[in-house]
């Protein structure tokens, strides 16, 4: 089942009705299925044709683990992007979401215009239903280019929601970079006036890789049961910074150095946060052709960590952490690990921790067939484990489509990968996220219910934000 699953779609899953005839070419065999489900093979392999077989009896005993609706459309640009010229580039397209889901099904989606060089928001209820005419302004900086949010909102509250993103101010340095926020008290409808968290020459919200290599978004965003805020983020000159807000985003705490420096540059950060004044913070480095993922753990709510620590070092290259703690208290972990060094194909590897991050599992590969990097991580409230990454189908560092599998049993084993239908269609070009891949696509509440988002850019011909909600399978009696 797992070879075979990246080669459909669980959006119609392969009929297994006798009285249905479905065909599909897979590398070159082509495969009917009719009537009493007669298989009809043409190969050249005879071992093809005896795998096969057994990958589908699989198939049809199985069930795929979400049922997804078809994408919804919530925002379409222009798809133009001029030279680099700072401040004065011309880009006419829309990028860059971003999501978080309520326990009532509110979804709160977030992205770029590039067009007004703003991060704007709307807010669907669970029908589906836009609650405002237009999106929202939430960065409000036509003259500075807005890039890559984070939006979290209180689990119980749909009013109370806050923005993180990566804003080019140039300030002196030699990257342009700062880390805004802004907070909304009335479910969107209003933003406060953002606030500038880093305040520095050092061009914070990159991640870099090597001097001429970096992701922008290199930042996170997370929020207690308490309504406390925590956030994180890097510069191009390395260093890894943490504040946290205890009012509701009034005020933040002053900028603490965690780690990094211009020799082992952070980047990629991501917070999860427990209900006893802990904060699990992960990351990886740049200038490192065998990366690891550092780990830092606090008890008093981030105002101090512990010795950052490697997690499973090995030859290869890791990037792009993602963590997610459930209410047993397992610590979750995510992440790209590429055998070849940096931009070279990647697989997704899964580990977890039940001693509050002092040790962790042996690592386990949740997709290896294609390339696949740059995660997102979520949890509900019943042991269900929620990963999606960008597919790199070709050798192009253009992700196209993205990729799932789903835990239902707290991390112990994990559906086979498969693709979030509507996410693969080459007439819509690439998965966009132009300025860096370090994003976060899904969001899951307490009771299963999914969203994703995810862009598209057809150059010259358009560019679209998309969310797809999706509802776990009945688990079998």
């Amino acid at each position: 089942m797992r070879l075979f699953s990246k080669y459909y779609s669980t959006w119609n899953t392969i009929a297994c009705d006798p009285n249905v005839t479905s065909n599909l070419t897979i590398v070159g065999l082509d495969v009917t299925f009719g009537r009493g489900h007669m298989l009809r093979f043409f190969c050249k392999n005879i071992c093809r044709m005896a795998c096969l077989s057994v990958l589908m009896a699989s198939a049809c005993a199985g069930e795929a683990p979400i049922q997804w609706t078809a994408p919804v459309e919530l925002a379409e640009g222009e798809a133009y992007r001029g030279p680099w010229r700072m401040n004065e580039s011309v880009y006419l397209f829309v990028d860059d979401p971003t999501v978080a889901i309520t326990d009532q099904e509110v979804v709160v989606a977030a992205w770029v215009d590039h067009t007004q060089r703003d991060v704007v928001l709307q807010v669907y209820d669970a029908d589906g239903n836009a609650q405002f005419d237009a999106p929202v302004n939430v960065s409000n900086s036509p003259d500075v280019f807005s890039w890559l949010p984070r939006v979290v909102t209180r689990d119980d509250d749909a009013r109370e929601i806050y923005v993180l993103w990566q804003e080019i101010v140039f300030s002196g340095g030699s990257h342009g970079g700062e880390t805004f926020f802004a907070r909304s008290h009335d479910g969107g409808e209003t933003f406060s006036t953002p606030i500038n968290l880093s305040n520095t020459i050092a061009g914070a919200g990159k991640g870099r890789l090597t001097t001429h290599s970096w992701h922008n978004g290199s930042l996170d965003l997370a929020i207690d049961t308490a309504g406390r805020l925590y956030t994180a983020w890097t510069e191009y000159e390395g260093a890894l910074w943490f504040s946290r807000s205890d009012d509701q985003g009034a005020t933040f705490t002053e900028p603490l150095h965690v780690a990094g420096d211009d020799r082992l540059p952070a980047r990629g950060p991501a917070l999860a946060v427990g209900p006893d004044d802990e904060v699990f913070l992960a990351w990886t480095v740049g200038e490192d052709q065998n990366a690891d993922i550092h780990f830092a753990r606090s008890t008093d709510r981030g105002t101090t960590f512990s010795e950052p620590v490697r997690l499973h070092e090995g030859s290869g290259h890791a990037d792009a952490p993602k963590l997610a703690l459930d209410g047993n208290g397992t610590l979750h972990l995510v992440y790209g690990e590429s055998r070849g060094g940096p931009e070279t194909r990647y697989r997704i590897r899964y580990t977890q921790s039940q001693d509050h991050g002092e040790s962790f599992s042996e690592p386990v590969t949740l997709s290896d067939r294609i390339g696949a990097n740059f995660l997102s991580l979520s949890v509900d409230g019943d042991g269900g484990v929620y990963v999606i990454w960008e597919r790199f189908p070709t050798r192009s560092l253009r992700s196209r489509g993205l990729g799932y599998a789903v835990s239902r049993d707290g991390g112990a084993t994990f559906s086979s990968p498969d693709v979030v239908p509507g996410t693969d269609d080459p007439a819509l070009g690439f998965n966009g996220s132009q300025q860096g891949l370090l994003m976060r696509k899904l969001a899951v509440n307490s009771g299963g219910e999914v969203a994703v988002v995810n862009s598209t850019y057809l150059q010259g011909e358009n560019s679209h934000i998309w969310l797809i909600r999706g509802t776990p399978t009945p688990r079998p009696d």
